[in-house]
């Protein structure tokens, strides 16, 4: 990767200038909680590359210039008019990936957290999440030929996958990774996923009081005024229109029993109000009850550096774009996925999962184990990207992404891994860099707000 020689003073003053560009609003609102965000980001290069897609996506267009076409990307390698205009994670890591039951009531385990979802060129996905095994293998002190392999993994496995998607392999002849398909790590977390059950979720959050369940204080909620209370419930109106019909059948499904205010809740959203209601479940019975959260949806990274009016305009705000793009993305997602509008603000609205378990790294040591999870998140990415195209519903990428895709990296079969392997090294070096540059300023008190 070509990014511009700075000194650390230079690169500092530009890692602040993204950030205020990124965060600035945000943490002007709520300052105390990006402290909490960038102590987090501050513990590792890994943690610090986590927090800051938007310092990435300044990078990658600092590297590709000029070469921008009626708003698309079209220069870069296996990047044309279809393949720059596909749908993405847009935050794609090694920690990007877990567990969810799915709408049939299966355990999957897939891609999750799709705040940054967008349109653009698919290799940036790629990029992001060679870039972070670059960084996983750092701090497990693989060697830097072994790091070079795994991305090779990673990009022979994606590769093997969107071949066998576009030359006609049934999407059922590929099947999810599932309690019956997975192994390894991946098995290890679905497992994890089965020993859970809504009511730990809802006794860890709620406790009943005059035979009603509520929503327990402390533990980070925050009790809502009656007028902020109103606002919240005529959200979730708005957000009931947005359910598929298929949704839900029984109409008590939608009694709200309980709302409240809450904080701390994730690297990527410090700054962003949320919401949790607990709703009436699937029968009378208090253990089926569901908890939902209301979130504010995020502007994402990506969408600074693809300027397309087209991508733009398809959302009516940043709550649609985030559920439009998962519904897209992501095969048979949550039935609570919707969206709604609070104080002019794009909302994000899902369930509270008791079925979530992300992907641990902790204990994934062995470079065989390392490799083999490595491959099956290629081929996790792989279907993703197939999955987002004319066959989802959505007239945004009207194409077969998994052909496009397919036919741009047979152009040139031995420049792919080369491509993401050389990224990887180079990215991962600027990454602990810029971790470095940070963590300076953040505990000399050079970041504006805090």
């Amino acid at each position: 990767m070509s990014v511009p020689q700075l000194n650390d003073e230079q690169r500092g003053e530009e890692i602040l200038a993204v950030f205020d560009t990124a965060f600035g609003e945000l943490l002007a609102a709520d300052p105390a909680a990006f402290r909490v965000k960038f102590r987090k980001m501050a513990s590792s290069a890994f943690a610090f590359y986590r927090g800051t897609a938007c310092l990435f996506y300044h990078d990658l267009d600092a590297e590709r210039g000029a070469g921008r076409g009626a708003g698309r990307i079209l220069n870069g390698p296996y990047l044309d008019e279809r393949t720059s205009c596909v749908w993405i994670h847009g935050d794609l890591h090694a920690e990007n990936f877990g567990t969810y039951m799915d709408s049939n009531g299966r355990l999957v385990f897939n891609v999750n957290d799709f705040d940054e979802a967008y349109v653009g060129p698919f290799t940036w996905d790629l990029k992001r999440f060679a870039a972070s095994i670059a960084l996983v293998g750092y701090a497990k002190a693989l060697s830097d030929e072994q790091i070079t392999d795994l991305v090779a993994v990673y990009a022979s496995a994606y590769r093997e996958r969107i071949h066998a998607l576009a030359t006609g392999a049934k999407r059922d002849e590929v099947p999810p990774f599932t309690l019956d398909t997975a192994r390894g790590p991946l098995l290890d977390a679905l497992r994890d996923a089965r020993s859970l059950t809504r009511f730990g979720l809802l006794d860890s959050m709620t406790e009943i009081r005059d035979f009603e369940r509520r929503f327990a204080p402390g533990g980070g909620s925050i009790e809502l005024d009656a007028a902020t209370r109103y606002k919240v419930l005529a959200a979730f109106d708005g957000y009931l229109e947005t359910l598929p019909d298929s949704s839900l059948e029984r109409p008590d499904s939608y009694r709200v029993k309980d709302v409240v205010g809450r904080r701390g809740i994730g690297i990527g959203s410090a700054g962003l109000p949320s919401y949790n209601i607990l709703l009436e479940g699937n029968s009378d019975a208090l253990e089926n009850d569901v908890v939902i959260y209301i979130k504010q949806a995020q502007t994402p990274a990506v969408s600074r550096h693809v300027t397309d009016p087209a991508i733009r305009d398809y959302f009516q705000h940043e709550g649609h774009r985030t559920v439009i793009s998962q519904r897209a993305l992501q095969a048979h997602a949550d039935p609570w996925l919707g969206w709604t509008e609070l104080d002019g603000a794009g909302q994000l609205v899902a369930e509270v999962s008791p079925y979530a378990v992300d992907l641990d790294w902790g204990d994934i040591d062995d470079l065989e184990e390392i490799a083999a999870v490595v491959a099956d998140l290629g081929r996790a990415t792989a279907t993703m990207h197939a999955a987002a195209d004319d066959t989802s519903g959505e007239s945004l990428v009207p194409f077969s992404t998994e052909r496009a895709i397919d036919a741009a990296i047979a152009a040139d079969e031995d420049g792919f891994p080369a491509l993401l392997t050389d990224f990887a090294h180079s990215y991962g070096a600027r990454a602990r860099a810029d971790h470095r540059i940070f963590v300076d300023l953040f505990r000399n008190g050079r970041i504006p707000g805090l």
